[in-house]
């Protein structure tokens, strides 16, 4: 495979380069400068030179590059940290011949980038080599590896001389290469590997490219990948070249068919050895690699606008692709994906999606971690609802080659539904609140059929938990329970968007504890206040945990007169520890599908319409009257008129 050639894809689409020059006075830090940008070794150099550009043919890349040069002085040190902060790489030079500014390197500069959070390659450069003591034998390397041990963003150290002109250039070439095609997101130093975000996007770059999907690259994939990346074809003795040098160090890397992933991966490791990153970052870049080697955002389609109370789902299209993803990768076909099938499946996306909150423990498993068909369409649902953009990007990572934007749908607005009293969604979210012990997580747990357990785990954070609900006649919806933690209801209820994306609330009680029916009841009320007053009102069900335990005194009349007061259904007595669920999670369902009904009013709200209804009246009086006395003019005034003409 050929260099990458010059351009705007290989420079990661970067319009300038910024590099800041920083050491101690007396370095070489303005005459590298000057000899870099005028090919001339400078007599006298003022103490601080003015940002200084380089033509753009300067380097290979043709990108443009500035060039910032500090001061050295003390009471400068603000302004030097506030370029540093700036900067897209920085060179830190030492005097070859002052052996205690290389010592400042790692007792000063290189502790003051880590302390100004300076994230950006470092090149360390040796000016005034043609000074430095002939007698001295030390090496480059021998000098400078234990620096390089201690501050692995050093990218590079090279020797240079302004006054004879020695390795002027290759110090910037070095620099801006450092920025355009960086070492770290690819390679580990430390073990000489390919880093696994790297490695799952060449992967998925190699089954692109693999056309006949035979699990090699043959002399014709191999040509048109070729002139995808570098616009010029593989001559065929090239080609034979490539696979003998894979062939000769790596056997497996080859086989009849021709160059196998693992030989394609020792490839760019190889490239990478060389210090040929550039040809590694001209293919990442041409599949649409960014330099976190993250598909651009510009791939991913962006969603139109929507209203706070619509959300996103998954179309049939993406649902059907979805279920030939999971055939494809049930390899025993025991209708389940293990946890290594599920890695092998995002094996092509920068990391699993699933493996941190909150998606992580929020489907049903079987015993070998295994996930259904329901479960895994589940947890896409969950994501899809939650960041849909994300659900895109990921599709697009395992291999969907339809429009991405036909990948997801917008519902209906909530408020439309209730009106039209039908629902225009398949998935469905219930927030989940009641007070501490109330038996909130052990429901969610139930609903992804986890046993029982005594022991309690206070919830301090949001949890959800994602599962179909088979609904009478055959129909399924998708039903998402995320659980609110007592202490976060005000800080959820603070925004007034916050119940637009609810379909059904439910709030849960201990049934055997009074206090807890009151703090659930006191919840009702200021969730239900809070819809009255934003216009987002939603169904409400209330549950009765722990219905195994002895009911407190007073629990049915008081939940019957809560009940009939705010207009909603009794509570659902469940017992979780006996699993007597008494088909509370279709009961859910079966409420968020008929949006109209189970809305609770408070005593505030029933005041407000009352009021609303008697001005309204009012308001039709006024209208009646002011049409009777405009209709009692007129016929006064035909009356006027009769009367003068019979005169």
């Amino acid at each position: 495979m050929a260099r990458a050639p010059a351009g705007n894809v290989q420079s990661g689409g970067r319009s300038g380069v910024r590099i800041v020059i920083a050491g101690d006075r007396g370095t070489g830090k303005s005459s590298l400068i000057v000899t870099a940008a005028a090919d001339n070794f400078p007599v006298n150099v003022p103490p601080v030179l003015p940002p200084t550009r380089l033509p753009e043919d300067f380097c290979p890349d043709r990108v443009p590059t500035t060039i910032i040069d500090t001061s050295s002085r003390t009471e400068d040190s603000a302004k030097v940290a506030e370029e540093l902060k700036r900067a897209d790489a920085v060179v830190l030079t030492y005097a070859c011949d002052q052996p205690h500014t290389l010592d400042r390197l790692s007792t000063f500069w290189l502790p003051k980038l880590r302390q100004l959070e300076v994230r950006v390659p470092v090149i360390v450069v040796g000016c005034k080599l043609d000074l430095r003591d002939e007698n001295q034998q030390v090496s480059l390397e021998q000098v400078m590896s234990p620096i390089m041990q201690q501050f692995r963003e050093i990218e590079t150290c090279i020797e240079c001389s302004a006054f004879k002109h020695i390795q002027i250039p290759e110090v910037f070439y070095y620099a801006q290469k450092a920025v355009l095609h960086p070492t770290g997101p690819l390679f580990d130093q430390e073990t000489q590997t390919l880093k696994p975000r790297c490695v799952r996007a060449l992967k998925r770059i190699f089954i692109l490219c693999d056309h006949d999907k035979d699990g090699a690259l043959s002399d014709a994939e191999l040509n048109d990948f070729q002139v995808k990346c570098f616009n010029a074809p593989l001559q065929p003795s090239e080609i034979v070249g490539v696979k003998r040098v894979v062939q000769e160090k790596l056997p497996e890397g080859v086989n009849d068919r021709g160059l196998t992933l693992t030989g394609f991966l020792f490839l760019h490791a190889l490239f990478i050895e060389k210090g040929r990153l550039e040809t590694t970052w001209t293919v990442l870049r041409k599949f649409g690699y960014n330099n976190d080697i993250k598909l651009a955002d510009e791939l991913i389609p962006a969603l139109g606008k929507r209203a706070p109370d619509q959300s996103v789902e998954l179309t049939n299209e993406a649902i059907e692709f979805l279920r030939g993803i999971f055939e494809l990768y049930d390899g025993d076909g025991d209708g389940a994906l293990r946890p290594r099938d599920l890695e092998e499946l995002f094996s092509t996306a920068p990391e699993s999606p699933w493996n941190e909150f909150p998606y992580r423990d929020s489907a049903e498993r079987n015993a070998m971690g295994g996930l259904s068909i329901d479960d895994f369409l589940s947890l896409w649902s969950l994501m899809t609802l939650l960041n849909p953009v994300y659900t895109i990007e990921n599709l697009i990572y395992i291999g969907y080659s339809g429009d991405p934007a036909s990948a997801v749908r917008l519902t209906r607005k909530r408020r439309l539904d209730r009106k039209k009293q039908q629902l225009d969604r398949s998935v469905l979210q219930c927030f989940v609140f009641g007070p501490k012990k109330a038996g909130k997580s052990s429901l969610l747990d139930a609903f992804l059929a986890r046993s029982f357990s005594e022991t309690y785990i206070p919830t301090t954070e949001e949890r959800y938990a994602v599962n179909v609900v088979d609904q009478p006649g055959g129909t399924k919806k998708t039903l998402i329970l995320r659980e609110i933690p007592e202490d976060g209801v005000n800080k959820l209820l603070s925004g007034k968007e916050s119940l637009a994306a609810c379909d059904i609330a439910l709030f849960v009680h201990d049934s055997s504890d009074e206090s807890s029916w009151k703090k659930a009841t006191d919840l009702l009320v200021e969730v239900a206040s809070h819809g009255e007053d934003t216009g987002y009102e939603v169904p409400c069900l209330i549950v009765a945990a722990k219905d195994d335990l002895d009911s407190f005194p007073l629990a049915i009349q008081d939940s019957t007169r809560v009940s009939q007061d705010m207009g909603i259904e009794a509570p659902i007595p469940i017992s979780t520890k006996l699993g007597d669920f008494n088909n509370v999670f279709r009961r859910i369902a079966s409420a968020a599908e008929h949006p109209h009904l189970s809305i609770p009013e408070t005593e505030a709200g029933r005041t407000r319409k009352h009021y609303h209804k008697l001005i309204n009246r009012s308001l039709m009086f006024v209208s009646v009257g002011a049409a009777a006395t405009i209709v009692g003019l007129a016929a006064y005034r035909v009356y006027l008129a009769r009367k003068n003409s019979s005169r």
